[in-house]
C-alpha cells in the first residue's frame, strides 16, 4: 500500500492562478509530500529554462477518456506481439524516458530521483512492454486515488508505447470514477483518443476521481 509522506512545507498556488502559459509558479522542491500536494490540487512539475522547477496547470488540459480509447487494427496486432508488466522495472522505464538523446527531453536527474522516491513509497508506477526479454517500451506516472497522472512514455519498437497505454486504460477502466491525465494532447495521443478539456472541467473531474480507491494493480 502507498505510504503517505510528511506534508510539504510549501503552500502551492491554486491551479486557477496559472498564467497564459499554464505556469502557476516556480521553485519549491520535489519531495514526495510536495509532489502529492501538487497532483491533488491539479498541478504537475516540469523544469523550464535549463532546470528551473515550474508548476503547471495548462488550459486546455489533455485527458484520455477511458471509454474513448481508439485501438486501430494494426495496434490490435501489436497487442498480441508483446508482453506487458506492471512495476516490474520502474527504474529502467524512467531511465529510458529520461534518455538525453530524445527530442525535447525534459526529465533531468532531479526528476528521475524524485519519482523513484515516489515509487518506493507506492505512488509512482510503471508499465513495461517486452519483446521476449527485451524492454521495448513503457510509461510511468503517479496514481492518487482515481487519478493516474501520466508523466512520460517511450518506445524502441513499433507501437510499444501505445501498447503500454492500452494496457493502462485496461487497468483503470473498472467502472469507477477515474481520470487519466496526459497533461497536453499530441497527435500521437489524439490518435488514441485523448482530448482537450478546460481547466475548470479538469478540476471537476479531478475532484470526482481523488476519493476513488486505487486500481487493484497499484495496491500491492
Amino acid at each position: 500500500m502507498a505510504v503517505e509522506p510528511p506534508p510539504s512545507p510549501w503552500v502551492l498556488p491554486p491551479a486557477t492562478s496559472a498564467d497564459e502559459h499554464g505556469v502557476v509558479g516556480v521553485g519549491a522542491d520535489l519531495e514526495p509530500g510536495t509532489l502529492l500536494a501538487a497532483y491533488r490540487s491539479g498541478l504537475f512539475p516540469m523544469p523550464v529554462d535549463g532546470g528551473t522547477l515550474a508548476w503547471w496547470s495548462p488550459d486546455p488540459r489533455g485527458v484520455l477518456p477511458l471509454d474513448g480509447l481508439k485501438v486501430s487494427r494494426s495496434l490490435r496486432r501489436s497487442l498480441r506481439e508483446y508482453t506487458v508488466t506492471v512495476d516490474h522495472d520502474f527504474g529502467a522505464v524512467v531511465a529510458a524516458c529520461a534518455d538525453p538523446s530524445r527530442p525535447h527531453g525534459w526529465i533531468n536527474r532531479a526528476i528521475v530521483e524524485a519519482y523513484r522516491r515516489l515509487h518506493d513509497l507506492g505512488w509512482a508506477h510503471s508499465l513495461e512492454v517486452w519483446a521476449g526479454e527485451e524492454l521495448v517500451g513503457g510509461l510511468y506516472g503517479v496514481a492518487v486515488g482515481g487519478l493516474f497522472a501520466g508523466e512520460s512514455m517511450f518506445h524502441r519498437a513499433t507501437d510499444a508505447s501505445k501498447v503500454a497505454l492500452v494496457h493502462l486504460v485496461g487497468l483503470l477502466d473498472d467502472g469507477r470514477d477515474r481520470l487519466l491525465d496526459v497533461q497536453w494532447t499530441t497527435p500521437h495521443l489524439v490518435s488514441l483518443g485523448a482530448v482537450d478539456v478546460s481547466r475548470r472541467r479538469y478540476l471537476d473531474l479531478l475532484g470526482g476521481a481523488l476519493p476513488t480507491p486505487l486500481p487493484e494493480a497499484f495496491r500491492s
